[in-house]
């Protein structure tokens, strides 16, 4: 390869690719999700979605749970045998006494055994709610088109405020259609505050 052919990945996708490396380590029979801490250019701690230690994976009890509850993607995580690669990292930072204050996280995700299906690897509430209280700067996750969005926690924290938190546009396994959060196509609840700010916005146009 010629220097003029050669393309030097950006620091983004270079630890996009570290967090696609942990996510082999993973247990969960649905998704492999990792998920990598950088403060001040140096790795301090990764994640990925497994059992907790000493206790039995879904690898091991040989199926899933939350399928064969029909528990859909984003709801009731408490029934879920896996630790989420993101808390899993701030977990192992916490174990190491790392701090994590001005850090970024990078996540990336594909469904089990595809890595030729790629997830939109957006952090579900509860690991939401744990980034913006550990005081991470920057987000970065990777998408099911190949690239990545950042997200800057300040933002997640504006939006909250001023909306309500099931009102948020980047919901792990949901999509929106003309507004409306959709999970499988099915519609699913807004706040009222979203419902009137939509109302007003269909009036004015």
């Amino acid at each position: 390869m010629s220097d003029s052919e050669y393309k030097r990945p950006s620091k983004d996708q270079y630890y996009l690719d570290l967090a696609k490396s942990v996510c082999r380590r993973g247990t969960c029979t649905k998704v492999e999700i990792g998920a990598v801490i950088i403060r001040n250019d140096q790795v301090i701690s990764t994640g990925y979605c497994g059992a907790p230690r000493g206790t039995k994976s879904s690898h091991e009890h040989g199926f899933c749970l939350r399928r064969q509850l029909g528990i859909p993607s984003g709801h009731r995580y408490e029934i879920c045998r896996s630790v989420h690669a993101e808390q899993n990292a701030i977990i192992n930072a916490a174990r190491s006494g790392t701090s994590l204050l001005g850090g970024d996280m990078y996540i990336y995700g594909h469904i089990y055994n595809r890595e030729d299906q790629p997830l939109d690897a957006f952090p579900c509430f509860i690991c939401k709610k744990m980034l913006i209280n550990c005081g991470l700067k920057r987000v970065i996750c990777s998408l099911k088109d190949g690239g990545h969005k950042i997200f800057l926690v300040e933002e997640w924290m504006k939006e909250w405020t001023e909306n309500d938190i099931i009102d948020d546009r980047f919901q792990y396994g949901v999509e929106f259609q003309d507004n409306q959060p959709t999970i499988g196509k099915q519609p699913i609840k807004i706040s009222t505050i979203l419902q009137k700010k939509i109302a007003k916005k269909e009036e004015t146009a």
